[in-house]
């Protein structure tokens, strides 16, 4: 590159990164600043309620990662060899399932609330307000997945400000929706998901605007491209792109499942809380590691579309860079200030505290291997490398569980190192498999 072309791609990046972070930014302190609401405005044993329901929001994530993240890599792609109409056709594909799967999910919460709720809480305590919370959430399904989606494929087309702009005003929606329904209606929890529903739709349709824009380049359309494909055919490519993540993501599904029920088991009521407040603690990580994701797979797979190796390998290093910082930052402020974060969600008896403070503490040296290990598995899945990603996918999480359970039998008091001796032993298995394979980090042709 010269000099022009370094200054003008070092602005891209910098314009898909912070527009990610942004987006990362509002997502995240939604989520947090709605579990400081519900702690403060009913009670601590709510947000348990809400941190149980997040196995659900996990699995809708899931969904998404499956049927809109991978597309919008393949989108991504097409758009970087200026295969426009490949690219809607993508988009249409992916809309749509993203709809169906919601529609599906809707009908189960509708008609099956007590089976789905007994799927996620053990606790009889905490069963009627993973009810109430959860239902709403199954109920607005669809709009969690075309919202994601949305964001996905309009920020690769070339306008993640509009997204970021969005999803503030979602979260704005929310927040403000959030307090006026339990403070001032007294509808309670279930209040706390149905002001989320109600962002969600007004993202869309903030969202939806950039279709008839002209910087749009994306049309929801059915004809097929000039190569030969079938819808089904298309599905498979996308399923298959987002396959790793989507398994990643599955896994972390389980993980957070069986997280609650050892965690219940082995620390009871204090433990749960104190695992609750890491989780959002995570959400405060993926601020970083999502806006650093969004970057590679948007901005990314452009470039790897137009086979750049030395643009895309410039990527990854300015996005390493700026989550180690980042991550590093966010570490030492845990360590120095544990305790004003328990307080900020209505923990004032002494045994959460004292709970919380300690499994924090430990959290956030845990996470930073997490997000080394996520980051990195889309890398090798945009370099073809799919054997990789896809072990990445099932260990990144499926190796915590047995040192987790090992560890409340054997060792209670140590029970939240697990998650950091779990990642470093994949850290090890990933090394070790790189050797293996002889991996080169250069692309390779790309099928889709």
């Amino acid at each position: 590159m010269n000099t022009k072309e370094q200054k003008e791609f070092n602005l891209q990046f910098w314009r898909f990164l912070w527009s990610s972070i942004l987006i990362a930014l509002s997502a995240c302190l939604g989520n947090v600043i709605d579990a400081i609401i519900v702690g403060n405005l009913i009670d601590e044993d709510s947000v348990s309620a809400v941190n149980i329901s997040r196995t659900m929001i996990q699995f809708l994530f899931t969904l998404n990662m499956l049927l809109a993240t991978g597309a919008g890599m393949l989108v991504g792609i097409q758009l970087g060899k200026k295969d426009t109409q490949r690219a809607s056709y993508i988009f249409t594909v992916s809309m749509m399932a993203c709809l169906v799967a919601g529609l599906i999910i809707s009908a189960f919460g509708l008609f099956f609330p007590d089976a789905s709720t007994r799927l996620l809480c053990s606790s009889e305590e905490l069963f009627e307000p993973t009810k109430a919370y959860l239902r709403v959430m199954m109920l607005g399904a669809p709009f969690y997945l075309l919202m994601w989606g949305i964001d996905t494929m309009v920020s690769v087309d070339g306008s993640p400000k509009l997204v970021s702009v969005s999803i503030f005003v979602d979260n704005a929606v929310h927040l403000v929706l959030d307090v006026v329904f339990i403070k001032y209606f007294g509808w309670g929890i279930a209040s706390s998901s149905t002001a989320t529903v109600i962002g969600h739709v007004v993202g869309i349709a903030m969202m939806a605007f950039h279709f008839f824009s002209a910087k749009n380049t994306l049309r929801l359309t059915l004809n097929k491209p000039a190569r030969p494909v079938s819808f089904i055919s298309t599905l498979k490519d996308i399923v298959s792109q987002g396959a790793p993540l989507a398994i990643a993501s599955v896994c972390l599904t389980v993980l957070l499942f069986c997280s609650n029920h050892i965690v219940v088991s082995a620390l009871g009521r204090a433990g749960v809380f104190a695992f609750a407040i890491c989780m959002y603690l995570l959400q405060i990580y993926n601020l970083f590691l999502g806006g650093v994701c969004r970057t590679i797979q948007s901005f990314g797979s452009i470039q790897v579309g137009k086979g750049d190796d030395e643009a895309f390998m410039l990527v990854q290093r300015k996005s390493f860079g700026f989550i180690t910082v980042a991550m590093l930052i966010t570490c030492v402020c845990v360590w120095i200030w544990p305790e004003m974060i328990v307080h900020l969600f209505g923990a004032y008896e002494a045994d959460m505290i004292a709970e919380g403070c300690y499994a924090l503490r430990i959290f956030a040296v845990s996470l930073i291997p997490f997000c080394y290990i996520y980051t990195i598995m889309i890398v090798y899945k945009l370099y073809n490398y799919h054997q990789i990603a896809l072990f990445i996918s099932f260990a990144l999480s499926l190796t915590v569980i047995p040192v987790l359970w090992i560890m409340s039998y054997m060792a209670p008091h140590y029970l939240w190192f697990s998650y950091l001796l779990a990642y470093l032993i994949e850290m090890v298995a990933i090394f070790v498999l790189h050797k293996k394979y002889k991996v080169k980090f250069e692309l390779r042709e790309c099928k889709n």
